[in-house]
Parts: C-alpha cells; structure tokens; sequence
C-alpha cells in the first residue's frame, strides 16, 4: 500500500515505510510499513494530548536521549553563544537564546526577523542529528527544518504570548522540545485575546503546531525552577523547529 500524500506535515516517509496520525479512540500513532498498519511499543506508552489542536507528546525523549541532546546543544552554544535581543518595543527578553541551521531567528529594534550570521557576524553551526531525528520521526525525513531557535530559560524567564508567524510557508509545522525544567505552557488561539489554556511540560515533552493550530498565540508563563536535575545547575531548555523559506 503506497504512502498517503503529506497533509500538513502530519505524514512523513521513512525508512521501511510511512507514519500517519489517526485520531480514533485510541489515539495512538499509526505505522505503516508494507501496507500494514502496526504500532510501536514506545510510541504506544505516551501519553498525548490535543490542547486546541497543539499535540502535545509526553515524555517522548527518554533520560539517556535528553541527555546527549543537552550535550550536543551545548556544542551549540559553544559555537554561537547565547545572548539576550532585544524586542521590537525596545524591551530585553528575559530568555537567552541562539540557533543552528540555515538561519537564526534574530529580534532588535528593527523587529522580528530571520538572519543568515550570529551576532558575532559567524554562521550558525549545523542542527544537530540528535535534533533532527525527532523531526524526521515527527514531520519529515524529506524536508528538514531551516532553523533551530534555542531559547534558554533561566529563574524567573518567561515568554508572552505570540505566534510563530516569520516564516513563508505556514503548511509546515512547529516543533518543540523540551529539556530540563518543568514549564507552564499557555496557548490561545489564532486572534488575539480571549481565553487560554495551560499544560505543564516537562523534560523530554515534545509538541507540535500544525495545521489550524500553526498560528495559535502561545508562551511561557512560569518555570519550576530546579524541578529537573538535567541541568546542573538548573534552568529550561526550549527548542523550536521551524521550516523559514
């Protein structure tokens, strides 16, 4: 049986086969590999939650996996260090950040934008495979991200609400993940105002933006501040998969 065709990021193709998500009853991941229909035992024991079409993958990196995921951002960092922008308005924002990949998301006075160079004028170092595994496992194997923004949220960070609206073609998802401290995630919806909902994501939580709800207004709007022992000294680590041009 061939593989359905992409649907908003949702299908992927991989080796041995392609992955659909089918939201019956049991709300599990389908596999499908040589025309048949199976379900993977690890895939299985999540849990996953739909929070106004964000789905959200609890524990989907198990301790080992999140930890060689700190140790190749911090390779990252190493690279093209951290530093705190500014916003539009003017502001500093109270999380430090850097990126990999083709681009980095970069903000000043100027506004929100794209840039091809770290502050310090370097490129950005690759994505690592680490990372990208997950989008080729969630998304794509096709067609990888452009970009891996890495927020760092240290005691008292926070992030308002926004939307992840820089980008040329919104039919390919947003991804997240999670690494270190427990945070409250708030999401809204596409127009601004109105109500909201939270969900505690913690360490290995994965979540992914598509489709209605790749415009959703969302943020950070407190951490458990050393509710993890990831980080040795404490701290959340966020990053976010996007695909830019």
């Amino acid at each position: 049986m061939p593989c359905p065709p992409r649907f908003r990021g949702y299908i992927s193709r991989g080796l041995g086969g392609c992955k659909r998500r089918l939201w019956g009853k049991s709300r599990e991941l389908v596999i499908f590999r040589d025309g048949v229909a199976v379900v993977s035992e690890r895939q299985a024991m999540q849990t996953r939650l739909e929070i106004r079409g964000v789905e959200v993958l609890k524990g989907y990196l198990d301790p080992k996996a999140q930890e060689a995921m700190v140790g190749d951002i911090r390779g990252v960092a190493a690279a093209a260090p951290l530093f705190s922008p500014e916003t539009r308005f003017g502001r500093k924002m109270s999380v430090a950040m850097t990126s990999a990949g083709k681009y980095g998301w970069y903000t000043d006075r100027s506004g929100y934008r794209y840039e091809r160079r770290h502050p310090s004028g370097r490129e950005w170092p690759p994505i690592p495979d680490s990372v990208l595994a997950v989008w080729r496992d969630l998304v794509s194997a096709e067609r990888l991200p452009d970009c891996c923004l890495v927020n760092f949220y240290r005691d008292g960070a926070k992030m308002g609400l926004h939307q992840d609206r820089d980008e040329a073609d919104f039919s390919w998802p947003v991804l997240s993940v999670s690494l270190g401290d427990t945070a409250r995630f708030r999401i809204g919806s596409v127009e601004r105002g109105g109500s909201t909902e939270a969900v505690w994501l913690e360490s290995g939580d994965v979540c992914l933006m598509g489709g209605p709800a790749r415009l959703v207004h969302h943020g950070i709007d407190k951490v458990r501040f050393g509710s993890s022992s990831l980080l040795s000294d404490g701290g959340r680590i966020n990053l976010t998969l996007r695909v830019v041009d």
